[in-house]
């Protein structure tokens, strides 16, 4: 089972379903006329925060690819965007993970834990090796999505996926994601034309909303969370769940005292991340991370050493205390014990 079958029927739709994309009309340009020129990259890097709408926009190109395989079609050459129509038929098997020329690449469940691996494993990422080893179903392009490229297995999968860059079939298409395309492997940016997006503005992020949630773009709840979510859709829809806003409120007011660090009010965040609820676990990690990431921009050298150790410590504590179940508040302590560190000048 992969990280999309996992999903709950409450949550809000995948990027495969998705078929309005906000804020980077840009760059699903650039994507528009590379295929169109005959010529496109068989590789892509699209990098930029999380929940910006990445995996969005590479759906988009993968759905067009594989709808208009003959990039010197009429259709191709009218077509202002990569939007299709809403009846067409690569659209609705794309969105039921029923194309045969499709292949996402993303964490799958352990079925031993019923949680989702931590990374993708070389075992998934060699699927592409029959995939694209095989005459395209549709007799037009083959297409893989690595969502993201950032959980590929270091260095197992990350160098499975590498040998397909280096050698791609013909009409081959694949499209990476990733939230730090720096941390990748020199060897995989190498061989991707990169495509970077901006976070989106906060009046895209209310519009996105809205529509995944379904609610009104001026709900007051909503807006707030829009303005805070630092131009990120799905950053903005964790803050809307259950108590994540108030969480997130509180957790800022702590990362605002450091390096002074308050055990009291930690056993407080502690108790109110409540047991292994993940999105609580999801909306004090985002804030930590942008804490950290504002802090980077303008640390020295030594601090920022400091700082990218305390990202590296932070982010694999939280991994672990999700996928084993940790308890919440022993990292709450180590996570400000470690931002402590980095704070001090």
């Amino acid at each position: 089972m992969s990280a999309a079958e996992a999903r709950d029927d409450t949550d809000p739709p995948h990027p495969r379903e998705t078929t309005v994309l906000f804020g980077h009309a840009e760059p699903e340009q650039v994507l528009l006329e590379a295929y169109r020129s005959g010529r496109i990259p068989h590789a892509w890097l699209i990098g930029g925060p999380n929940g910006i709408g990445k995996a969005t926009l590479a759906y988009r190109m993968a759905r067009f690819v594989l709808a208009n395989p003959d990039p010197t079609a009429p259709a191709v050459r009218k077509a202002t965007s990569l939007t299709l129509p809403d009846d067409d038929r690569t659209l609705r098997r794309i969105a039921a993970q029923g194309h045969p020329d499709l292949l996402v690449l993303e964490r799958v469940v352990n079925e031993k834990t019923g949680k989702l691996y931590t990374v993708i494993r070389v075992d998934d990422v060699r699927r592409t090796v029959p995939f694209f080893g095989s005459t395209a179903g549709e007799g037009g392009w083959r297409v893989a999505i690595v969502d993201t490229a950032d959980e590929l297995q270091y260095p197992q999968a990350a160098n499975a996926l590498l040998k397909i860059l280096e050698e791609p079939p013909r009409n081959a298409l694949l499209l990476l994601i990733s939230h730090a395309p720096a941390r990748l492997l020199p060897t995989i940016r190498s061989r991707c034309r990169r495509l970077s997006l901006r976070p989106l503005s906060a009046e895209d992020v209310a519009r996105a909303a809205a529509l995944a949630l379904g609610r009104d773009a001026e709900d007051s709840e909503l807006r707030e969370a829009s303005l805070l979510a630092e131009g990120s859709v799905g950053r903005a829809l964790t803050l809307l769940e259950g108590p994540a806003l108030a969480l997130r409120k509180r957790v800022v007011d702590l990362l605002e005292r450091l390096p002074a660090v308050d055990p009291q009010a930690l056993h407080a965040l502690g108790d109110a991340l409540g047991g292994f609820e993940q999105q609580r676990l999801a909306s004090f990690i985002d804030a930590v991370n942008e804490w950290l990431a504002d802090h980077l921009a303008s640390a020295d050298r030594d601090r920022m050493l400091r700082i990218a150790e305390a990202w590296d410590k932070v982010n694999q504590a939280a991994r672990d205390a999700d996928e084993y179940n940790l308890e919440r508040k022993p990292l709450v302590f180590s996570v400000f014990g470690w931002l402590a560190e980095a704070a001090r000048t």
